[in-house]
């Protein structure tokens, strides 16, 4: 699992060492297994948030780990053009390599630590595609897409795409060494990622060393979860055994603490954000506060008024879906 690493994680700057008489532990509310299913034209997925209550999530809406897969040739996959408005997708790639292209002009390939970050807002088109060299050679991939939802004052904000290079992300390392952790978006004990986000949030891929432990700082006014990509160990205090596609939603507290196994390593995607406590309406591709603004969005698609697809690319058909 390459994402960004260094030859030297001591020599990074460490994350502090909470108080541990001042600090309250946030205990782990529910461990939940993601289903695997399919998106797009047929990629492998795993539905992180599944069986979780949308207000142990808010702000945060959707999330899927895509892979880990090693396809064989002519395999790759990826998404016709579709529409989306009302908050933001956060794509995150640990191996392989995504082309993303949409119809504010934003776009590029990303790959092995790399973030796409897509403020659909008013309104836009893209579409994500393996690169053909990747298609006619196969290869693995693995990566996440996240869906942050955006606040009613900002659903209809204009549309921006923010490239985030693996080389831009905080590297910090745990109080003794034993965890790597790369900040993308917010701030995590000072320390700020690259992300530029609308709703206040922290998302943060920890590497841990097999038998490691972690205890993370932790925005009070924050949700807490932890979502295990990769290896298996333990959430909270109490340390409640989880492993790979199982995600640890956490109570009120300051800190948040994982362990791996004392065999074998452990990849974990912390997120947590301020909660927007709004009403939601998700349906397909568009995420508002109320149906008639859901069937505006579509109304507003059927009509061209979400952008249209660059002539470069007017062979691939678009998708309400």
């Amino acid at each position: 699992m390459p994402a960004v690493t260094t030859d030297n994680v001591l020599a990074l700057p460490r994350v502090a060492e909470p108080d541990r008489v001042a600090a309250r532990p946030r205990p782990v509310v529910s461990v939940t297994t993601a289903p695997k299913g399919y998106e797009g034209e047929g990629f492998p997925v795993r539905r992180a948030f599944a069986g979780v209550e949308l207000r142990a999530l808010d702000p945060f809406i959707h999330m899927d780990q895509m892979g880990e897969v090693d396809y064989a040739p002519g395999e790759p996959k990826g998404t016709p053009w579709h529409p989306h408005r009302g908050f933001e997708t956060v794509t995150y790639i640990i191996d392989g390599e995504f082309v993303h292209h949409d119809s504010n002009g934003g776009g590029g390939t990303i790959t092995n630590g790399d973030t796409q970050w897509m403020t659909a807002g008013s309104g836009i088109l893209h579409i994500e595609t393996p690169p053909e060299h990747l298609v006619v050679s196969g290869g693995l991939f693995h990566g996440f897409q996240l869906w942050v939802n955006l606040p009613r004052t900002n659903k209809l904000v204009a549309p921006r795409y923010q490239d985030i290079r693996g080389g831009q992300v905080s590297l910090l390392a745990s109080p003794d060494g034993g965890a790597l952790l790369r900040v993308i978006a917010g701030d995590l004990d000072g320390h700020a990622g690259p992300g530029v986000t609308y709703t206040p949030i922290t998302l943060v891929h920890a590497t841990l060393s097999a038998g490691a432990s972690l205890t993370l700082p932790w925005r009070p006014d924050f949700n807490a979860l932890a979502y295990v990509m990769a290896g298996k160990g333990t959430v909270g205090a109490k340390g409640r055994p989880v492993e790979l596609g199982q995600l640890a939603v956490f109570g009120a507290g300051d800190t948040i603490t994982v362990a791996a196994d004392a065999k074998q390593s452990m990849d974990v995607l912390f997120l947590g954000g301020q909660p927007i406590r709004e009403p939601v309406v998700a349906y397909g591709p568009f995420v508002m506060n109320t149906k008639a603004e859901v069937m505006q969005a579509f109304e507003d698609y059927q009509a061209g008024r979400l952008g249209s697809i660059p002539a470069a690319h007017a062979d691939v058909r678009g998708e309400a879906s």
